[in-house]
């Protein structure tokens, strides 16, 4: 038995009206195919390329080591120069990934390259986010801190996408204080006789090549696996929903200083609570179902 997930719908282009009534307003995503070919980096972006003008960078490595007390919200696992983790990704099988690498930060001319399109929203033009990863690396199941609206642009190689809208959370085994599911949940190849809650869960998948462009909706949850090599590019929208923004300033000024606090006096203990508390919330709903 697998995951009961929809195909994202396919579009060869949209117009920001066609974007707006049919994907922004109900809220759902889609994949944009053929969107950026005027952009320069549909032609120069590559792995190489990369490694050409960044090679010198000391970039943050995560993999997919399970949370641990004593480690800061979002403190990367390795460190290594650019060219030499492209290197990595291009010999070999590694759980090494980049994420949210700030592109105007980090190599301002790159910003020559693309465009801030006009869907009709208002994006956030200082955070254009690079993510980088080896084959079969991927992220946990989470949602973003902010509950933005992303358009997700992916360069080079093949990713798999699996969203769940909000209203799914209680089928995913939600980490309380967190943004994640629980770790050890394979949503590529999931257990679902040791996880079977799962089994009412809703959700989407896509497969990205080089060019397309996939819009997640405000708060959805997604779990990116890397088919082969490659990187993608993000740019975000706030949230426009009352509710979702609610969510978001929560999880920015209260959440995310309540759990780390949590860690420094409770320790393994807390990280420890938590995961079990999200099995015995997650049946309980499943129960009451």
């Amino acid at each position: 038995m697998e995951l009961n997930l929809e195909q994202i719908p396919r579009e060869k282009t949209l117009s920001k009206k066609e974007f707006l009534q049919k994907y922004f307003r109900p809220q759902k995503p889609v994949v944009i195919e053929n969107f950026i070919e005027d952009w320069p980096a549909y032609s120069k972006w590559s792995l190489d390329y990369m490694s050409q003008i960044a090679g010198e960078k000391e970039v943050p490595l995560y993999d997919d080591r399970p949370v641990k007390h004593d480690e800061g919200f979002n403190e990367p696992h390795a460190k290594m120069k650019m060219k030499d983790y492209i290197r990595l990704l291009k010999s070999e099988p590694t759980k090494y990934r980049i994420f949210l690498w700030n592109v105007i930060k980090e190599i301002p001319q790159l910003q020559k390259d693309f465009k801030y399109p006009d869907f009709g929203l208002r994006l956030m033009k200082g955070l254009p986010m690079l993510f980088f990863g080896g084959s079969d690396s991927h992220t946990f199941m989470h949602y973003d801190i902010d509950l933005a609206n992303i358009f997700h642009f992916h360069f080079e190689g093949k990713k798999q996408c699996i969203l769940f809208p909000q209203s799914e959370t209680k089928f995913l085994y939600k980490i309380p204080h967190s943004l994640i599911t629980r770790e050890d949940i394979d949503f590529a190849n999931p257990d679902l006789d040791k996880w079977p809650a799962l089994k009412n869960a809703k959700g989407h998948i896509a497969h990205l090549e080089h060019g397309n462009v996939l819009y997640i909706p405000e708060g959805y949850w997604h779990h990116m696996k890397y088919i082969s090599p490659g990187f993608s590019m993000s740019l975000r929208a706030i949230a426009r929903k009352p509710k979702n923004f609610g969510k978001a300033l929560y999880n920015i000024f209260f959440m995310r200083h309540f759990d780390n606090m949590m860690r420094r006096w409770k320790g393994q203990k807390w990280i420890d609570w938590k995961n079990e508390e999200a099995i015995r919330r997650t049946e309980l709903i499943a129960i009451q179902k």
